[in-house]
């Protein structure tokens, strides 16, 4: 299967949800190229971003596993380009 680049962003309303979404972070590691994070305390927010390289059906299974969470809210952004691509030129 084909890798993808993609995006995947979450909005956190619930702290006690965060080490269940670390857990799954870390299940899904070999694919992560890189992690940002934002406090926002004054919203009682948490907003993520993670940047993925991993064959779609990965990606949409971490996105959706994370947006079932209680308090969670995901959603995947792929780029359009595949390994395939990249090596054809």
């Amino acid at each position: 299967m084909e890798n993808r680049v993609a995006i995947i962003s979450m909005i956190i309303d619930n702290e006690e949800i965060v080490p269940e979404v670390n857990g799954l972070l870390h299940e899904y590691g070999r694919f992560i190229l890189s992690r940002m994070g934002l406090p926002y305390r004054e919203r009682a927010l948490n907003i993520i971003s993670v940047v993925v390289d991993a064959p779609a059906d990965k990606i949409s299974a971490l996105s959706g596993k994370l947006g079932r969470l209680p308090g969670v809210t995901s959603k995947a952004v792929y780029s359009k380009q595949t390994d395939k691509t990249t090596k054809e030129g």
